[in-house]
């Protein structure tokens, strides 16, 4: 048994009101709570600070709590989500971005199965093959590096784990990313480890990254990697990224 929270912000610096952007005629975030309620969870909420936001969701069905408008990050909103709404420690919580309208329902139920298997862990997430050197090399790209019991050593923008034999004049000179991983920003939580990593600021790692979960590392906290069963389609960060998905929705290749 687990819940989603999908956290909704409309100030977006690269695309403003990206959850509210239409694709196939409909807002992007109606398509995003549907693949959520399609994964078997047993609640699915939209935390959001922004009344249009609401009142869309409000209108296609969908749960909603009003957030602070003064979260930094949309983990902080799911945890007044699960303080509000009381669900015990034990509980899992997964988090689905706004922004992922073409992620798989599979995956979001498998990150939350990898963690309820897990008793050790706090926090369940996904990675897949890197398939391109300029993949590797992309900044933009965040790298995990995970022990061979599936337990995360490190997240970067940087290319981890680094090939030094295939690079001997460095970074323009790579010419391997064999056993790289890209890491899906696709989180599973119990609500324990969600209340204690938003309890605490950023820490050095996770300002020097921008990287959230860099943070949970860095208090201790174990988060376990897994293969994703699926590969996911494209998330939508600019105008650019939106008319690439809406074109795949309207070829049907994303199904």
């Amino acid at each position: 048994m687990f819940r989603v929270v999908i956290p909704a912000r409309y100030a977006s610096t690269r695309l403003p009101g990206k959850p509210l952007a239409l694709l196939a005629g409909q807002p992007m975030i109606r398509r995003v709570y549907a693949q959520a309620m399609a994964s078997g969870a047993t609640e699915v909420v939209v935390a959001t600070d922004d009344a249009r936001i609401a009142a869309v969701c409000r209108d296609f069905g969908a749960e909603v709590e009003m957030t602070a408008a003064g979260h930094v990050a949309g983990t902080d909103r799911i945890a007044e989500v699960a303080r509000r709404r009381g669900w015990p420690a034990t509980a899992i919580v997964v988090n689905v971005q706004a922004d992922e309208p073409l992620l798989p329902p599979a995956l979001i139920d498998q990150a939350a199965r990898l963690l309820d298997a897990d008793e050790a862990a706090d926090i369940a997430t996904l990675s897949t093959p890197i398939r391109s050197l300029k993949e590797y090399l992309d900044p933009n790209v965040v790298k995990v590096a995970a022990t061979s019991a599936g337990r995360a050593l490190y997240f970067s923008r940087a290319p981890i784990p680094w090939q030094r034999d295939t690079a001997p004049a460095g970074l323009a000179s790579q010419s391997d990313f064999a056993g790289a991983r890209r890491h899906l920003g696709l989180y599973a939580y119990r609500v324990a480890a969600l209340l204690a990593l938003t309890a605490e600021p950023p820490t050095p790692l996770e300002q020097l990254e921008r990287l959230e979960q860099l943070r949970a590392l860095e208090l201790g906290l174990t988060i376990v990697v897994a293969d994703a069963a699926v590969v996911p389609g494209p998330g939508v960060d600019t105008a650019e990224d939106l008319a690439a998905v809406a074109a795949l929705l309207a070829s049907g290749a994303s199904r």
